[in-house]
């Protein structure tokens, strides 16, 4: 049966207990949670399913793999936050792998550039969230382009993407700002010294590029995290009310 059947039957659908271990088999940084965590996680996920709407390009087949396997991921960050955090936004398309996105820029003079963006994911602005399938089941070892993208939407629900969420109670702005462009900054000169660190060196892009990179390693390579910047560690912690660390060392 597919998906979207039992949508149009149930309007709270209940994901297959089959298709709901298979796929957490298949997520390894899904292994530590608790029994109850993982009974969270899936009922987020459902209703996940049941508020956004899922589609196709690029001759992909949409499944109960793929619509799952992204509920999944993407409400990981939320397990203690809640849905509302993806608030605003309804669309995710998905496509079988890296797509084309055509850019336009306007240097100093006024000259308009036009060229084309290879792209694994992306989140726009007030509007739907793009992924390839290929880059969503290559998730693990602290790259995940779900968690990627959807930490750029939780980036962008009080603006423009910018490396600084929306912070709820006990996280000011201004402890974020010091934690966070430190951390940054670091990370930035490490890169230009061309060393070669575990974390992926995308996250020197920008500070909003840097957040969702850390949340990628976040929640899939916490020790990596916590060892090199314990402070801002200490601060996804916080902000998640998450500790992937203490999960895997329980």
């Amino acid at each position: 049966m597919a998906l979207f059947d039992w949508f149009k039957r149930d309007k709270s659908p209940l994901i297959p207990d089959e298709l709901w271990e298979k796929t957490v088999a298949a997520l390894p940084f899904l292994a530590s949670l608790t029994v109850d965590e993982k009974k969270s996680l899936k009922s987020l996920a459902e209703a996940f399913l049941a508020e956004k709407e899922f589609s196709t390009a690029g001759g992909l087949a949409l499944s109960d793999e793929i619509c799952v396997s992204i509920a999944a991921q993407g409400c990981l960050p939320i397990l203690n936050l809640g849905l509302t955090a993806y608030r605003e936004w309804v669309g995710i398309v998905v496509y079988p792998d890296e797509f084309v996105v055509s850019r336009q820029i306007e240097d100093e003079d006024g000259v308009v550039h036009e060229y084309d963006d290879v792209l694994a994911g992306e989140a726009w602005e007030g509007g739907p969230l793009l992924v390839s399938w290929r880059d969503v089941q290559m998730a693990g070892d602290g790259y995940n382009v779900v968690i990627h993208e959807f930490a750029h939407k939780l980036d962008m629900l009080n603006g423009q993407a910018d490396g600084m969420p929306a912070l709820h109670s006990g996280i000011t702005e201004e402890e974020w700002a010091q934690v966070f462009v430190a951390a940054y900054e670091d990370f930035c000169r490490r890169v230009d010294d061309a060393e070669e660190t575990i974390i992926d060196p995308y996250a020197s892009d920008e500070p909003a590029e840097f957040f969702a990179v850390l949340s990628e390693s976040f929640f899939e390579l916490p020790a990596v995290v916590q060892n090199e910047y314990p402070a801002l560690y200490d601060l996804l912690r916080r902000y998640y009310r998450q500790d992937p660390l203490f999960r895997q060392q329980a």
